[in-house]
């Protein structure tokens, strides 16, 4: 089965679950996740659940896990804590949670991020992964970071992502 066919299988509408994690932003300040929220449904996918939780690996451990779990979410964004700073715990949390790396996002994330920032790209730990089955997207909480995640990446591949994480449709030939 070529990519169209692939893509032809895939759902109109994702349901995600939108994760930030900060110990500075509350509900009010939370400028990333209120971009993602916009840009989910903009895009014509759903915005099932949204939370925010401490930079601590605990507590991304649960959000993520009770999201995964969710009935009504498909794919889970995280935004926040993927830099290089000693409190940025969210790539390392996530990559122990991974049943199985999706590498490419991450490698393409920072080579689009190159031809804006430069250099600087090597310092996002963006990353994604399996997680009981379902995709988790790590994002920087950067607002330009995040538009260029979601254009150029994940609302492109979304229902590609899921479709695939859900194995082959009925009757679908292999």
């Amino acid at each position: 089965m070529g990519l169209a066919e692939h893509r032809k299988e895939s759902p109109g509408a994702v349901r995600f679950a939108v994760i930030t994690v900060s110990d500075t932003r509350d509900a009010a300040t939370d400028k990333g996740g209120d971009y993602l929220v916009r840009a989910i449904v903009d895009a014509g996918h759903v915005a099932a659940r949204r939370s925010l939780v401490r930079d601590d690996a605990s507590a991304i451990d649960a959000a993520v896990r009770e999201a995964v779990r969710a009935g009504d979410v498909d794919l889970v964004l995280l935004t926040g804590g993927t830099g290089i700073a000693p409190r940025d715990v969210t790539t390392p949390t996530l990559e122990r949670m991974f049943e199985s790396a999706i590498p490419g996002f991450g490698e393409l994330f920072r080579w689009l991020s190159y031809s804006e920032i430069g250099s600087a790209a090597i310092l996002s730990r963006a990353t994604a992964g399996l997680v009981e089955g379902k995709v988790v997207i790590a994002l920087p909480g950067s607002p330009k970071a995040l538009e260029l995640a979601m254009k150029e990446i994940v609302l492109a591949e979304a229902g590609h992502l899921v479709a695939q994480t859900r194995g082959p449709s009925p009757g679908a030939a292999t």
